[in-house]
C-alpha cells in the first residue's frame, strides 16, 4: 500500500484489555480507545459482551459502535459448511464490515479481553485485514498471568517449560501433554471439564492442579481442581499446574528433617568401558553422587508414598523420550542410573542424583527401593527399553524379595536400539524376528551359540545386541561361521553404531562380508532372514527391508 494510500484510509487497532478488571488495562489501550472513532467488539447472540463492559468507562457518546455477534458458539448449526463453515463465513462478513469504516478514513479499535492474538476473536480480523491497512496491535494482561497472580503460584521458573492447551483437545492427547510438561495451564474449561479432570488424573498431575474461574472479575473462585463440581464450571475458567522448583525451599536452607537442599550434582567426567545396551554413547565409572545418610533423613520428611519408575530413555537423547517417560523423570525426586544415561537428563533443582558404574545394576536397584522405601518418587533411568537386556529385570529381581514386596514398581517402555536400528535402515523387522545379546558376561557362550543356531534354522531375521568389546573380541567372527551355516553369503547384514547419536551411522553389508573390526559395543547387527531385501533406490539410498508374506512350503 502506497503511502498516499496509506493517508487515504482509517488504521485498524486490535485492543487487549487484559483479564476483566478494568484497572489492568495499559495506559495505551485507553489512548487509543479515546482516539478511535469506531469501537468493535464481538459477542454471543444475547448480545452482551464482556470486551465491551471492560471498556465501558471509556466509551464515549459519539464512538460508532459495531457490535460482531457470532451465529453460533457451542450449539449445532445447518450452514452447508458446518460449524467451521459459519464461522468463516461470519469472519469474512465481520471484516468487511470493519473494511467499510476503514474505507472511509476512520480508525477502528477492536477490542479483545485479554489478549489480542492469544486465542482472541481479534486475530480473525487482523488475517483479514492487517495486509490491506495500517494496524497496531496493543498487547493485554493474559487470562493467564491474572490466574497465576491470583494463586500467588509460579508459573514456570529456570529450565521448566510451561505448555498452554486447549480442553477441547482429545482426553488422550490432554494426558500426554500433561505427562510430558514441567508446568502447564488448560485453557476453555465449562463444558470440557470433565475431560481434562480425566486427563490431569491420568497424568498424576490432578494434586497439583489449581483452578481459577474469571480471575480479576466479579465471581472470581480459586480452589483445588479436584474440588470443583463440573457442574459449576463456566467457559471463563483456567486450569493451572504451577511451577514445581517454586516449592522448592531455596538452596542451603534447612528442611523439615533438618538436612539441607542443593542444586543437583553437575555430571561426572566420562570413560570408555562395556556397557549392557548396545547404542550407548559412552560410559561412566562413578559412585553415587548423594550422601547416604542424609538422603535417608531427607526422604523421611516426603509427603508422600514412594514409588520407583524405570524409565527407558531410548537410544540416545530428549528427541526419542515418550511424553510418559519425560513426565516420570521430571516428577522424580531422585535419578537412579548408569551416569552415561544420567547424563540424557536435564539437571532439575532439588533432585538426587545416584550415579553409578554400568555392571553394579543390582546394587543400583536396591538403592532406588531403599529410597522409595523411605517415602521418595525415584526414577531408575535406563537405555533404550528398560526390559531387553537392561534395568527393569534388575529392578523387579530385588523388588520381588521381602523386604521390598510393598513398594510399587512401574515400567514405562521405550525405543529399543533395535526397532530404532531397523527404522533408520528400512524396514528389516517386518516379518518374525529374534533377539539375542552376544555378551557372555551372564551366561557362557554355548547357551548363546545353541540360541543363533535354533532362531537361525527357524529362519528368523537376527538383532543382535552387545556383539563385542574390547574385552571380547572374538564373538562376531564366530558369530559369522555359525550364521554361514544357514544363511546364504550374501544375506543382508546392518551395522547401526550410535544410532541417535552424533556418530550415528548405518551400513549394510553381505553376512559373508561381515568385519569384526568394524564392530563395537556401540552397534548393534541386524542380520536378514532368507527373505529380507536390500534395494538401492533412485536417490542412491539403500533400504532393507523383510517382507510380511512368507512363501509357503
Amino acid at each position: 500500500m502506497s503511502v498516499s494510500e496509506q493517508q487515504l484510509t482509517g488504521r485498524l487497532y486490535g485492543v487487549g484489555l487484559g483479564p476483566g478488571d478494568p484497572s489492568l488495562m495499559t495506559v495505551r489501550a485507553v489512548e487509543v480507545i479515546a482516539e478511535a472513532d469506531v469501537i468493535a467488539y464481538h459477542s454471543a447472540r444475547h448480545g452482551r459482551s464482556i470486551a465491551r463492559s471492560i471498556a465501558a468507562k471509556h466509551l464515549r457518546a459519539d464512538h460508532l459502535e459495531e457490535a460482531l455477534i457470532y451465529p453460533v458458539t457451542t450449539e449445532s448449526t445447518d450452514h452447508p459448511g458446518g460449524y467451521r463453515g459459519a464461522l468463516d463465513e461470519f469472519y469474512e462478513t465481520a471484516a468487511a464490515r470493519l473494511a467499510v469504516h476503514l474505507d472511509a478514513g476512520r480508525t477502528v479499535a477492536v477490542i479483545s479481553e485479554g489478549d489480542p492474538l492469544f486465542y482472541g476473536s481479534y486475530q480473525h480480523m487482523h488475517k483479514r485485514l492487517a495486509h490491506r491497512y495500517p494496524t497496531e496491535v496493543i498487547p493485554g494482561v493474559t487470562s493467564i498471568s491474572a490466574a497465576a497472580a491470583r494463586l500467588g503460584k509460579p508459573l514456570a521458573e529456570a529450565d521448566e517449560v510451561l505448555t498452554i492447551l486447549p480442553g477441547t483437545l482429545p482426553e488422550e492427547e490432554l494426558t500426554a501433554r500433561l505427562t510430558s510438561t514441567d508446568t502447564a495451564v488448560v485453557m476453555k474449561l465449562g463444558r470440557t471439564f470433565p475431560t481434562v479432570r480425566r486427563a490431569m488424573e491420568r497424568a498424576g498431575r490432578l494434586p497439583e492442579a489449581h483452578y481459577v474461574e474469571r480471575a480479576t472479575m466479579s465471581g472470581e473462585r480459586t480452589e483445588r481442581l479436584a474440588d470443583i463440581d463440573a457442574e459449576t464450571v463456566p467457559y471463563f475458567a483456567v486450569s493451572v499446574v504451577p511451577s514445581r522448583i517454586a516449592d522448592l525451599p531455596p538452596a542451603g536452607t534447612a528442611t523439615a528433617a533438618g538436612t539441607t537442599t542443593a542444586p543437583a550434582p553437575a555430571p561426572a567426567t566420562t570413560t570408555t568401558t562395556a556397557t549392557t545396551e548396545a547404542t550407548a554413547t559412552s560410559t561412566t565409572t562413578a559412585t553415587a553422587t548423594a550422601d547416604e545418610a542424609s538422603g535417608a533423613d531427607e526422604a523421611k520428611s516426603s509427603p508422600h508414598p514412594g514409588e520407583v519408575v524405570v524409565v527407558g530413555t531410548g537410544p540416545a537423547g530428549p528427541l526419542w523420550l515418550t511424553p510418559e517417560s519425560r513426565g516420570a523423570l521430571a516428577a522424580a525426586e531422585d535419578l537412579v542410573g548408569y551416569t552415561t544415561y544420567l547424563d540424557r537428563v536435564p539437571l532439575r533443582p532439588g533432585q538426587r542424583r545416584h550415579a553409578s558404574d554400568n555392571k553394579v545394576e543390582s546394587e543400583r536397584a536396591e538403592l532406588a527401593l531403599d529410597l522409595a522405601r523411605r517415602g521418595r518418587r525415584v526414577a531408575v533411568v535406563s537405555g533404550g527399553d528398560p526390559g531387553i537386556f537392561a534395568m527393569a529385570t534388575a529392578v523387579l529381581e530385588v523388588a520381588s524379595q521381602d523386604p521390598y514386596r510393598a513398594i510399587p514398581v512401574r515400567v514405562l517402555p521405550g525405543v529399543t536400539a533395535a526397532n530404532a536400528a531397523a527404522a533408520r535402515a528400512g524396514a528389516p523387522l517386518g516379518h518374525d524376528y529374534a533377539v539375542i545379546s552376544l555378551s557372555d558376561r551372564l551366561k557362557p557362550w554355548e547357551v548363546i551359540a545353541e540360541r543363533l543356531h535354533a532362531a537361525a534354522g527357524a529362519d528368523l531375521v537376527l538383532a543382535l545386541y552387545n556383539p563385542g568389546s574390547r574385552s571380547r573380541t572374538w564373538q562376531v567372527g564366530k558369530t559369522r561361521e555359525l550364521l554361514l551355516e544357514h544363511r546364504a553369503p550374501d544375506t543382508p547384514v546392518i551395522l547401526a553404531r550410535d544410532i541417535g547419536g552424533p556418530e550415528e551411522s548405518v551400513r549394510t553389508v553381505h553376512l559373508a562380508d561381515l568385519d569384526p573390526n568394524q564392530v563395537d559395543m556401540r552397534t548393534l547387527l541386524i542380520v536378514g532372514s532368507s527373505q529380507t531385501q536390500a534395494v538401492r533406490r533412485a536417490d542412491g539410498t539403500e533400504i532393507v527391508w523383510t517382507p510380511r508374506r512368507y512363501p509357503e512350503g
